[in-house]
């Protein structure tokens, strides 16, 4: 298996930490997070950028989005859908996996970060609404995450205008893509905001077991200083992460502040991701 990250929050290994994987250095970074896929079976997308640019990088990467069979797209924020519309512009037969209710209005503040409307109108969209959906044999989703152990605190600023009214948003838009091949398990998350202890627990009650290899954003990100409770917050999910015997690849909205806090718990259990690198499984 090979997964190559489109794009995500940084352009370089240096940026992002030290990784011993392969990348690429004719890329360019945007908020948002887009990875492309190789199986045994499928060549998918999980996610698709904020915007075209994750189609120039992919360019630069010679990665051929018309190759796609699927999509599954984590949840309905801006910056993991923005490049949908311009994919589907590439491609007219890969199937989209959307989590149904991830057709809400969504915001930070007073800014909309929900999908672009349009997308509900692609002739290849399938809108899931089941808590466990299995493509096939290889390809599985899953979503209903009720537990909020180490919920991100970063959540508090997002939330879901329903009847005109704001509420916190409980991320049932959520869903998370496993990946079995040759007896391992493989489990992506956009951003984790129901928090990656949290996402974890609820694979084991489906797979009654852990996975082999974790890539997801955190949703640790901030644009002030932790508090010290976040700061334990981050160390406690480290340590109970070094518990499993699964390795994490992790970027996006982790933010590095917070992956170097988890590095120095965590060691060679956590490495980066960003614009351009390869993963290979």
């Amino acid at each position: 298996m090979k997964i190559t990250t489109l794009i995500e929050d940084t352009a370089n290994i240096t940026q992002a930490g030290d990784a011993g994987y392969g990348w690429q250095k004719n890329v360019q970074a945007e908020h948002g997070l887009s990875f492309y896929i190789e199986t045994a079976h499928h060549t998918l997308l999980m996610d698709t950028g904020a915007s075209d640019l994750t189609w120039e990088n992919a360019a630069a990467l010679g990665v051929d989005p018309a190759k796609a069979d699927t999509v599954v797209i984590s949840h309905g924020h801006y910056d993991h859908t923005g490049g949908l519309l311009g994919f589907a512009c590439r491609n007219t037969h890969a199937k989209i996996y959307l989590k149904n209710s991830a057709s809400g209005d969504f915001f930070h503040g007073e800014r909309y970060i929900g999908i672009d409307k349009r997308i509900l109108e692609l002739p290849n969209l399938h809108l899931i609404g089941e808590d466990e959906y299995r493509i096939d044999e290889e390809l599985s989703l899953f979503s209903n995450i009720t537990e909020r152990k180490l919920w991100p605190e970063s959540n508090l600023v997002l939330t879901a205008r329903i009847d005109g009214k704001d509420v916190q948003d409980d991320f049932a838009h959520e869903q998370c893509l496993v990946i079995s091949e040759n007896g391992k398990h493989v489990l992506l998350s956009g951003c984790a905001h129901n928090g990656i202890l949290n996402i974890l627990n609820r694979f084991r009650e489906i797979w009654h077991s852990w996975p082999d290899t974790v890539i997801s954003g955190f949703h640790m990100m901030k644009k002030t200083d932790y508090t010290e409770k976040e700061i334990l917050n981050i160390q406690e999910t480290a340590r109970e992460l070094t518990n499993l015997p699964s390795e994490f690849y992790t970027g996006h909205c982790t933010g590095k502040a917070a992956f170097d806090i988890m590095k120095d718990i965590m060691g060679d259990q956590l490495h980066p991701i960003c614009s351009g690198s390869v993963i290979s499984l």
